[in-house]
């Protein structure tokens, strides 16, 4: 059981633009070439930050037609927070505030044994980074520069630098780092 930190960036380490807007993504690739229904398989809970959880609520017409319901996933999942956001009807979502570590072992109990997603933003990466609770980061890096927008990991960490354990090509707009973090 692993917690991952998986999401796209693009060239210049931004995973949304100032808005957050991920329309720059979709041209790039298909989700199902990028391995998505086989990570998600391995997934048991999802940490989602509120922009993201926000984005999917505004293209909710995007998500209904990518995946056939107003939920795309059947994992919980716990959404940080500080704001009150309307639910999902049908959906296992948890609002919650407060620091990552006090989350983390309900997570890890309800994943019943397979992996954390932490999806979307940055800032939440961050979060689980710093509480020593990230054991993984799967980047896809996409071929356009966005100039702006929402950083990938909205802090410097140089040392120990991250562990590279794999780079894979998806078509011919990402390619896709894995890497594990130090003392994992």
């Amino acid at each position: 059981m692993t917690t991952q930190y998986y999401t796209a960036s693009s060239l210049d380490g931004f995973v949304a633009t100032e808005d957050d807007s991920l329309e720059w993504l979709f041209p790039l690739g298909d989700v199902k070439e990028a391995g998505f229904p086989t990570f998600i398989a391995q997934v048991g809970a999802i940490a989602m930050g509120a922009s993201t959880y926000e984005w999917m609520l505004r293209h909710s017409d995007k998500v209904v037609e990518d995946s056939g319901s107003p939920w795309p996933f059947s994992q919980p999942c716990w959404v940080f927070t500080h704001r009150e956001l309307p639910g999902i009807d049908g959906a296992d979502i948890r609002f919650v505030q407060g620091n990552v570590k006090d989350v983390h072992p309900t997570m890890l109990e309800v994943a019943a044994g397979k992996n954390i997603w932490i999806a979307g933003g940055g800032a939440l990466a961050v979060q689980f980074h710093d509480a020593g609770l990230l054991d993984e980061a799967i980047i896809q890096i996409g071929s356009v520069t966005l100039g702006q927008g929402k950083p990938l990991f909205p802090r410097r960490v140089t040392n120990p630098p991250w562990r590279l354990l794999s780079v894979r090509q998806i078509g011919s707009g990402l390619a896709e780092l894995h890497y594990a973090l130090p003392g994992r």
